[in-house]
C-alpha cells in the first residue's frame, strides 16, 4: 500500500472531485463534451508516457513542446501535399526520434545536463519553426479531419489508440528487462553499471522514444482540427511534466508508474470545465493547478523523510 500510496491518492483525489461535480454540477457529465475533452488529452496522455520514462531515468525533457510542434507542422505539410495518413504517421514518428536522437546523444553521449540540452533545443525548435512558417497554419485536407471518418468514430479511435498505448507501457515496464533497466538507471546508474546494464545506452533509448512518442502525439493531434497552428505545443511541455508529477513518478527518479500519471493527467484536466460548469472565473485555473502540483512535489520531498 505504501509502495502506491501517492498513485491511490491521485486517483482518490479524482474521484472526490467528479463525485462533488455529480452533486454540483452534473451537466459536467454530458457525453459529448465529456468525449471532447477526453479525445483532447488523448495526445498528451502519449506524451506523458514517455515523460514518465524520462523522468524515472533520473532525466528531463522539456524540448518536448517543441518536437511536438515541429513535427505537428511537418506531418501537415505532407498531408497538404497529398500523403496518405499511413506514411503521413512514421514520417512525423520518424522526425521525432530525429529530434530525440538528438537530445540522446548530448546527454547520454557528452554527459551534459538533461535540462540544459533540452532547454537549448526548445528555444532552437521553437524559433526555427517560427523562422520558417512566420506563424502561417497549415491547411489540411478533408479527408485526414478525424481520419475521415465521423466526429464521434475519430474521438473513439484517438481515445482507444491513447488507452492501448497506455497500458503496453504499463505492462512493459514492470515485466520486461528493458522497463526494469530504466528504474535501475534512474534508482543508482553506477549500481546499474555494475549489474552489466549501459545507463548511457538506456538514457540515449529514453529520449528516442521521447522524440517517437511527440511524433506520435502530432498525428493524434492533427486529424483533430483542420488546421495545424505552428505553436500547437507551446506549454506542452509543463502539462506533461506536472500530470507525470502529480501522479507520483519520483523527480529524483527510479520510481513511478504510467498509471499515475494517467490519473494525474485526468485530475488537471478536469479544473478547467469544472470551473467553467461552476460558473467561477478561468483565472482560478492555473492558481489550482499550481496549487495540485505544488502539494505533490511537497509530498515527493517528505516521503523520504518520514521512510
Amino acid at each position: 500500500m505504501n509502495r502506491y500510496f501517492r498513485e491511490i491518492s491521485v486517483t482518490i483525489a479524482l474521484g472526490l472531485v467528479l463525485l462533488a461535480m455529480a452533486v454540483l454540477a452534473p451537466g459536467f457529465f454530458q457525453p459529448q463534451p465529456l468525449l471532447s475533452l477526453v479525445t483532447r488529452e488523448a495526445p498528451t496522455l502519449v506524451v506523458a508516457c514517455g515523460m514518465v520514462l524520462v523522468i524515472i531515468s533520473r532525466q528531463i525533457d522539456i524540448s518536448v513542446g517543441s518536437q511536438f510542434s515541429v513535427c505537428s507542422i511537418c506531418a501537415g505539410l505532407l498531408a497538404a501535399r497529398g500523403w496518405p495518413l499511413m506514411l503521413v504517421v512514421p514520417a512525423s514518428v520518424a522526425v521525432g526520434a530525429l529530434l530525440g536522437a538528438g537530445n540522446g546523444l548530448l546527454v547520454a553521449g557528452l554527459g551534459l545536463p538533461s535540462i540544459v540540452v533540452t532547454l537549448a533545443t526548445m528555444v532552437i525548435l521553437r524559433q526555427g519553426l517560427n523562422l520558417v512558417q512566420q506563424g502561417a497554419f497549415v491547411n489540411l485536407p478533408d479527408n485526414v479531419q478525424w481520419f475521415g471518418l465521423s466526429q464521434a468514430v475519430g474521438q473513439w479511435t484517438l481515445v482507444a489508440a491513447a488507452l492501448v498505448l497506455l497500458v503496453a507501457f504499463g505492462l512493459a515496464m514492470r515485466r520486461i528487462a528493458a522497463g526494469r533497466w530504466v528504474y535501475a538507471v534512474g534508482a543508482d546508474a553506477e549500481a546499474a553499471r555494475l549489474a552489466g546494464i549501459r545507463p548511457q545506452l538506456v538514457t540515449f533509448l529514453v529520449f528516442v522514444l521521447m522524440g517517437i512518442l511527440a511524433g506520435l502525439a502530432a498525428t493524434m493531434n492533427i486529424v483533430q482540427s483542420p488546421q495545424v497552428q505552428p505553436m500547437a505545443g507551446a506549454g506542452l511541455e509543463l502539462k506533461v511534466i506536472a500530470a507525470v508529477v502529480v501522479g507520483g513518478v519520483a523527480i529524483s527518479g527510479g520510481g513511478g508508474n504510467v498509471w499515475g500519471a494517467f490519473a494525474g493527467l485526468l485530475l488537471l484536466a478536469c479544473v478547467s470545465p469544472a470551473l467553467t460548469h461552476l460558473h467561477i472565473e478561468a483565472y482560478w485555473e492555473k492558481a489550482i493547478q499550481g496549487a495540485i502540483i505544488l502539494l505533490a512535489v511537497v509530498a515527493d520531498g517528505l516521503r523520504p523523510r518520514k521512510n
